[in-house]
């Protein structure tokens, strides 16, 4: 379901970027599929440098419907980035995807917390990440964060998801055995 970024797969996301219901809410955005290409490129040499951990997310059969990232790694800690294209929306994508990505991201990256910045005009958004049992609203507990990222008005909901709440969530809910050896690690 997720793969390492791949300059092969462009093409398909560029074209899946575009549409207007997805646009908007695309942190890297691009105006031309070259632009695309470059930072594509630019990512991929991110991640090598430790910046951050980006992945395609693929359907049944393995073709590119959208991206999930880990943005400005610090301290353990990084901002979630998603998106998949129009086609894909309400198909059951979206959560398989960010299940895969945080267990890679707490179990053999070393990541302690993930924070979600969210558009408050996100709805769609919001209500995904507010169905999440081990999210929580930050905007009161990281008042400071919060703050920072609202210094240009009231734009953003912060959400976290610490490690610890996350593996309660998976023993609570029956690790199977894959998931059972990564909390052992």
């Amino acid at each position: 379901m997720l793969k390492k970024r791949d300059l092969h797969e462009s093409h398909t996301l560029y074209e899946l970027i575009t549409h207007p219901d997805v646009f908007p809410f695309v942190r890297q955005k691009a105006d031309s599929y070259d632009e695309f290409l470059f930072i594509t490129k630019q990512t991929m040499e991110a991640e090598e440098r430790g910046e951050l951990i980006s992945r395609t997310i693929l359907d049944e059969w393995g073709n590119p419907i959208g991206t999930i990232n880990l943005f400005d790694i610090e301290d353990n800690a990084g901002f979630l980035g998603t998106w998949l294209g129009k086609p894909y929306h309400g198909k059951g994508y979206n959560s398989p995807a960010k299940e895969a990505f945080f267990k890679e991201l707490f179990y053999e990256a070393g990541i302690e917390t993930i924070f979600m910045r969210i558009r408050k005009v996100n709805i769609r958004s919001i209500k995904a990440a507010e169905k999440l049992p081990y999210v929580v609203k930050a905007n009161e507990t990281r008042a400071s964060l919060y703050a920072q990222l609202n210094a240009n008005g009231d734009i953003y909901d912060l959400y976290e998801i610490p490690k610890d709440l996350y593996t309660f969530h998976l023993m609570r809910n029956g690790a199977d055995q894959t998931d059972t050896q990564l909390l052992e690690a």
